[in-house]
C-alpha cells in the first residue's frame, strides 16, 4: 500500500499542493492526511465535486499551477459539466488532477448503488477524453504514474485522472477533528422524528448513515419499512425526491430526513421546495458538521444558519433544536404547522460501530413504498 505522506509529498515535489473535493470512503486515509497537513487555503472540502473542479480552475487561473480534486466515482456525475465545458482542451484547456475512488469496481463486491457507477467509471473518462491510470499500490510504480500525470498536464494543460482501488492507501486516522459540545446522537434524534410520524406519513432518507439508522429504528420498533424511501445513492437529492412525492400525494405528510453535507451539496433545492408551497412537507436536517459516512471529514454545516436560509427562500416555518427536550417540543409544534417546514436538529458526530445496513434491496424498497403510497 501507499503511504498518504508519500503520495502528498510526491505531488508537492512536482508542484501540486492545492486540494479540493468531497471526501470518499476509499480515499478516507488520504483525505484525512490532507486535512491534517494542509491549511484551509490549500484544502477545501467543497459543496460538491463540480464545485471542486471550479475551485481548481480558479486556482490555476490565479497561479498557473495544477490543483488536485478528490472524489468518489459517484461524483463523476457532478463533474461532467465543468470538465466538458470549462476545463476541456476545446474550451479553456485547464489542467486538473482528479483523484477518484473506484467504488463498485467490476469483480469486487460492493453496495448496490455503486455497481453501475463502478462499471462506467473508466468509460466516462474515456468518453470525455481524459487520460488516466489506475493508481498502483506499489510506491515506486505509483511515483512513476504521478510523474507521468504531471508531465502530461504540464505539457498539454489537459485534465488527468488517477483512479484509486480499495486498500490503496495505508491507514491514517484523522487527527484534526472539529469537536462540538452537542449531546444528542443522530440515531436518537432519528428515532424521535420517526416515532412522531403518523401512520400514513412517508419519509425519504438521504444517503449514508441517516437511511441506515432509520432502517435500524424500524427494525427495533418492529415496524415495516414500506413508509420509507432509503436513498442509498444520489447524494443531495433526497429533498427533491420527497418534494416529488409530496406534490403528487398532497393528502400525506412527507418527511425528508436530510444531512448537513447532503443539504449543502445542492442547497438550491430548498428554493425549489419553497416555490411549490407543499403544505405537507417537513424537511429535517440532522446537522453534525461532518461527512460521517466517509471518515468524519468536516462540513461547514455548523457554521450555517439553516433556519435563516430556509426562511429566506420561503419556507413557512423554520426551527432549530440541539437537545431532546427541544426536539420533542418542536415535533409537537410541527403537527399544527403547514409546510414547507424546516427542522434543523443539531447532533453530535459519530455512529454505532455495529450499525447495520438495510436488508432489503433498493428495488424491494421502491416497490414497497409505491404500494404504500397507492393505499
Amino acid at each position: 500500500m501507499i503511504s498518504p505522506k508519500f503520495f502528498v509529498d510526491k505531488l508537492g515535489e512536482l508542484g501540486i499542493d492545492f486540494f479540493a473535493g468531497v471526501p470518499d470512503s476509499l480515499l478516507k486515509n488520504i483525505c484525512a492526511y490532507i486535512s491534517d497537513n494542509m491549511d484551509e487555503q490549500h484544502n477545501i472540502i467543497a459543496a460538491n465535486e463540480g464545485g471542486a473542479v471550479g475551485l481548481a480552475a480558479g486556482y490555476h487561473l490565479a497561479t498557473g499551477r495544477v490543483g488536485c480534486v478528490y472524489m468518489q466515482n459517484s461524483g463523476e456525475g457532478n463533474v461532467i459539466n465543468p470538465l466538458a465545458s470549462l476545463t476541456d482542451k476545446e474550451v479553456y484547456n485547464i489542467p486538473v488532477l482528479l483523484l477518484i475512488g473506484w467504488r463498485g469496481r467490476p469483480g469486487a463486491h460492493d453496495e448496490p448503488q455503486h455497481v453501475k457507477q463502478g462499471k462506467i467509471t473508466t468509460g466516462l473518462l474515456n468518453t470525455m477524453g481524459i487520460n488516466y491510470d489506475v493508481l498502483s499500490k506499489d510506491e515506486e510504480m505509483a511515483a512513476k504514474q504521478i510523474e507521468k500525470a504531471v508531465e502530461i498536464m504540464n505539457r498539454t494543460n489537459e485534465v488527468y485522472a488517477l483512479v484509486v482501488e480499495k486498500d490503496t492507501f495505508e491507514t491514517h486516522v484523522l487527527q484534526n477533528v472539529e469537536k462540538n459540545d452537542l449531546v444528542m446522537s443522530r440515531e436518537e434524534a432519528i428515532a424521535a422524528v420517526a416515532s412522531a410520524m403518523d401512520a400514513c406519513d412517508a419519509a425519504v432518507g438521504t444517503t449514508g448513515m441517516i437511511s441506515r439508522e432509520l432502517f435500524e429504528y424500524r427494525e427495533r420498533a418492529g415496524e415495516g419499512h414500506e413508509r420509507d424511501f432509503l436513498t442509498v445513492g444520489a447524494m443531495g437529492h433526497a429533498s427533491q425526491i420527497a418534494l416529488g412525492i409530496a406534490m403528487m400525494k398532497p393528502e400525506r405528510r412527507v418527511w425528508c430526513f436530510d444531512g448537513d453535507g447532503a443539504s449543502i451539496m445542492h442547497m438550491g433545492s430548498m428554493a425549489i421546495v419553497s416555490s411549490k408551497c407543499p403544505v405537507n412537507y417537513v424537511h429535517v436536517i440532522f446537522n453534525n458538521g461532518a461527512h460521517d459516512s466517509v471518515g468524519g471529514q468536516p462540513t461547514v454545516g455548523l457554521r450555517i444558519d439553516f433556519p435563516a436560509v430556509a426562511k429566506a427562500v420561503g419556507y413557512k416555518y423554520a426551527l432549530s433544536v440541539d437537545d431532546r427536550a427541544g426536539l420533542d417540543e418542536a415535533l409537537s409544534s410541527i403537527n399544527g404547522m403547514e409546510g414547507p417546514v424546516l427542522l434543523e436538529v443539531k447532533v453530535k458526530k459519530g455512529n454505532r460501530k455495529d450499525l447495520g445496513r438495510p436488508t432489503t434491496t433498493p428495488m424491494q424498497n421502491k416497490e414497497a413504498l409505491m404500494e404504500f403510497l397507492k393505499k
